[in-house]
């Protein structure tokens, strides 16, 4: 009986070991780490950003034609409409503007990811598609946010932590009046869907859907289902891609997650 009363006395003193543990189990999680990159990329704009110069909007999820689209940062400003996508990473990241997919090189392992600026580019077309704007006037920008550094040539709009508020900044030459700003603000507020825990498992729930080769999935562009074809010549010879079904009509394409 002694025995058991001094384990429990022992773990009694420890009790808050628990909670600890726990704490440090969710702060290494990937979803933990993801919202501290989105938490980081806001606050270094709300710091540096003029408020009443540069109108920002996050995480707005977009209806497109095949699903929905999410948006994690929108800068609203008379010198453009910028749109930031985040990347919380580690490690090295190689990539090219052109290429399919990047890699991240954590010591000697190397994991492929797509080429965020395609995946931003997505992004641009839903907005295009809601506000009529010009493509000159919208611009990408890519951040990687944690413990990661770019290895590969990058261009000007792919940053890292604070750096991307530095490109912002290099429009300076006014392309919105006052009233276009705020019909754009209007209209975002309009089109996009309600903010929610809901909205954002929903989200998810397409994504999985898409990377499912057993599913149907609608082409970006048109709504028409895409079909999933073989590479016939090139580089790719072999490989698996999706492609719209009114090919030649419409030639989207898209990689097999």
């Amino acid at each position: 009986m002694d025995y058991f009363l001094q384990v429990s006395d022992g773990l009694a003193m420890f009790w808050w070991l628990v909670p600890v543990i726990l704490i440090i189990s969710f702060s290494q999680s990937p979803w933990f780490k993801g919202l501290l990159g989105e938490f980081l990329v806001k606050l270094i704009a709300k710091l540096r950003l003029p408020a009443n110069m540069y109108h920002r909007i996050h995480n707005v999820t977009l209806p497109t034609p095949d699903g929905t689209t999410q948006i994690d940062h929108i800068f609203v400003s008379r010198f453009g409409v910028f749109v930031v996508e985040t990347k919380y990473m580690k490690g090295w990241i190689f990539g090219g503007e052109k290429q399919a997919q990047w890699t991240q090189k954590i010591y000697k392992k190397s994991f492929k990811f797509q080429n965020p600026l395609r995946q931003n580019y997505k992004h641009l077309v839903a907005l295009e598609s809601i506000l009529g704007l010009s493509f000159d006037v919208m611009h990408s920008v890519v951040v990687f946010a944690g413990d990661s550094t770019l290895k590969s040539p990058m261009p000007a709009n792919v940053t890292s932590g604070g750096s991307y508020i530095t490109y912002i900044k290099s429009f300076t030459k006014p392309v919105l009046s006052e009233t276009s700003i705020q019909n754009i603000l209007s209209k975002i507020e309009t089109e996009r869907l309600k903010p929610s825990w809901e909205t954002d498992r929903q989200h998810l729930e397409r994504l999985r859907t898409r990377s499912d080769l057993t599913s149907t999935r609608q082409c970006p562009k048109c709504g028409e289902d895409m079909v999933l074809r073989t590479a016939k010549r090139g580089g790719a010879k072999g490989s698996k891609f999706w492609g719209c079904s009114t090919y030649p009509k419409c030639k989207v394409v898209q990689n097999v997650i």
